[in-house]
Protein backbone atom coordinates (compact mmCIF):
# COMPACT_ATOMS: atom_id res chain seq x y z
CA UNK A 1 0.00 0.00 0.00
CA UNK A 2 2.64 2.21 0.87
CA UNK A 3 3.90 2.03 -2.62
CA UNK A 4 0.88 2.90 -4.65
CA UNK A 5 0.25 6.09 -1.87
CA UNK A 6 3.56 6.85 -3.52
CA UNK A 7 2.89 6.35 -6.94
CA UNK A 8 0.13 9.40 -6.60
CA UNK A 9 2.54 11.74 -5.15
CA UNK A 10 1.63 11.42 -1.47
CA UNK A 11 5.24 10.87 0.50
CA UNK A 12 4.60 8.21 2.96
CA UNK A 13 6.81 6.95 5.60
CA UNK A 14 7.18 3.36 6.91
CA UNK A 15 7.61 3.11 10.71
CA UNK A 16 8.09 -0.68 11.31
CA UNK A 17 10.32 -2.74 13.89
CA UNK A 18 11.62 -5.23 10.63
CA UNK A 19 13.24 -3.20 8.49
CA UNK A 20 13.97 -5.86 5.95
CA UNK A 21 10.10 -6.49 5.29
CA UNK A 22 9.79 -2.79 4.75
CA UNK A 23 12.68 -3.34 2.27
CA UNK A 24 10.96 -6.24 0.93
CA UNK A 25 7.92 -4.46 -0.03
CA UNK A 26 9.51 -1.21 -1.35
CA UNK A 27 8.64 0.97 1.25
CA UNK A 28 11.41 4.50 0.04
CA UNK A 29 11.18 6.30 3.62
CA UNK A 30 11.21 3.35 6.73
CA UNK A 31 12.02 4.40 10.34
CA UNK A 32 12.94 1.88 12.38
CA UNK A 33 10.73 1.70 15.37
CA UNK A 34 11.14 -0.23 19.27
CA UNK A 35 9.81 -3.51 19.32
CA UNK A 36 7.18 -5.58 17.70
CA UNK A 37 4.50 -5.75 20.51
CA UNK A 38 4.94 -2.36 21.36
CA UNK A 39 6.62 -0.73 18.02
CA UNK A 40 5.90 3.38 19.43
CA UNK A 41 6.72 2.96 22.91
CA UNK A 42 8.23 1.02 25.89
CA UNK A 43 5.92 0.20 28.66
CA UNK A 44 8.92 -0.57 30.63
CA UNK A 45 9.95 3.72 30.99
CA UNK A 46 8.34 5.89 33.44
CA UNK A 47 5.52 7.87 31.36
CA UNK A 48 8.16 10.89 30.97
CA UNK A 49 10.54 8.58 29.30
CA UNK A 50 7.96 6.77 27.02
CA UNK A 51 6.76 10.02 25.93
CA UNK A 52 10.20 11.17 24.65
CA UNK A 53 11.05 8.34 22.91
CA UNK A 54 7.71 8.27 21.27
CA UNK A 55 7.94 12.65 20.62
CA UNK A 56 11.63 11.10 19.09
CA UNK A 57 10.32 8.76 16.90
CA UNK A 58 7.48 10.78 15.59
CA UNK A 59 9.67 14.15 14.66
CA UNK A 60 12.24 11.39 12.74
CA UNK A 61 9.30 10.35 10.93
CA UNK A 62 8.79 14.34 10.32
CA UNK A 63 12.16 14.67 8.86
CA UNK A 64 11.84 11.44 6.73
CA UNK A 65 8.78 12.70 5.10
CA UNK A 66 9.96 16.03 4.35
CA UNK A 67 13.01 14.49 2.74
CA UNK A 68 13.51 13.99 -1.11
CA UNK A 69 14.33 10.53 -1.79
CA UNK A 70 15.50 8.70 -4.89
CA UNK A 71 16.08 5.16 -3.44
CA UNK A 72 14.86 3.30 -0.50
CA UNK A 73 16.27 5.31 2.58
CA UNK A 74 16.30 4.30 6.32
CA UNK A 75 16.65 6.86 8.61
CA UNK A 76 18.35 5.49 11.83
CA UNK A 77 20.16 7.67 14.90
Amino acid sequence: MVKEIERAGIPVVHMCTVVPISLTVGANRIVPTIAIPHPLGNPNLDPEEEKALRRKLVEKALVALTTDVEEQTVFED
